[in-house]
């Protein structure tokens, strides 16, 4: 039977051009995301120029019982996935005590949660195969304190020392963990996130999404645990860790302070 990679927050951003990178590499897709349309638009688009088999579920991963119901999606059709990729996620700017609680635990539960609980509903049919890939996508923010973006950075962290614990227990299985920590992308992460008031700002160091997709495909394909994409972003993840970091977080809220 065919294999399938199954990749979250297939919509747009990294996520979409994390789906056709794979495409191109002749992987077949499961897409999920919350909109229909888009996934739709982008399933048409990838199975007429890549020859792939695609199919999508629409569902938002952050209402509690929407792992399961992706799992058991995934086994009525009884598609095999070989790669899960846990790439949905979104952040919120501002002082922690002045965003709406319940808008920042809805974060905290796709961010950390759906991730955690996706992936340990998959691993049993990632380790019916030869090789398997799981591909958790961070940020640099996991690398120290953000103030104004305190439960996003928090999230990211977790994914990142999530990923490598697993990775180390996983090691003597054909289960394959790696994280990537891509620094700001040309993405809609900045307008949900509210950053549109530093959007200037954020310009300047965007990167290119199609660089950071392929970037991560290359390094889930290649087994590494960590990837850190941009010269200057792997800098700066090592420079955090001698600064003092009360330093790091003085800097970074000047940065995105809230006015």
């Amino acid at each position: 039977m065919e294999k399938y990679a199954l990749i979250t927050g297939a919509s747009k951003g990294i996520g979409r051009l994390i789906a056709i990178s794979l495409a191109k590499r002749k992987y077949n897709l499961l897409l999920v995301a919350r909109s229909s349309k888009e996934l739709q638009d982008l399933k048409l688009l990838i199975a007429a120029e890549h020859g792939v088999k695609v199919d999508f579920l629409a569902i938002d991963l952050s209402e509690q019982g929407a792992a399961i119901k992706l799992r058991d999606w995934c086994q009525s059709h009884s598609y095999l996935v070989s790669i899960l990729i846990n790439n949905a996620g979104f952040g919120i700017w501002g002082n922690f005590d002045q965003l709406s609680i319940t808008e920042q635990l809805n974060m905290l539960q796709l961010n950390i949660m759906a991730l955690t609980e996706l992936t340990y509903l998959m691993l049993p049919d990632l380790q019916q195969h030869e090789q398997s890939h799981i591909l958790n996508i961070s940020s640099t923010a996991a690398y120290q304190a953000l103030p104004t973006l305190a439960a996003y950075a928090a999230s990211k962290a977790y994914v990142l020392s999530f990923s490598r614990a697993i990775r180390h227990e996983l090691k003597d299985t054909s289960v394959a963990v790696t994280c990537i920590c891509p620094g700001p992308v040309e993405t809609g992460f900045a307008e949900r996130a509210g950053l549109s008031a530093i959007k200037d700002l954020a310009d300047k160091f965007n990167m290119d999404p199609a660089i950071v997709a392929e970037a991560a495909v290359r390094g889930m394909l290649n087994k590494k645990a960590e990837v850190i994409i941009g010269f200057t972003n792997k800098v700066g993840a090592y420079a955090n860790r001698f600064l003092p970091k009360s330093l790091v977080e003085n800097v970074i809220a000047t940065v995105y302070k809230v006015k």
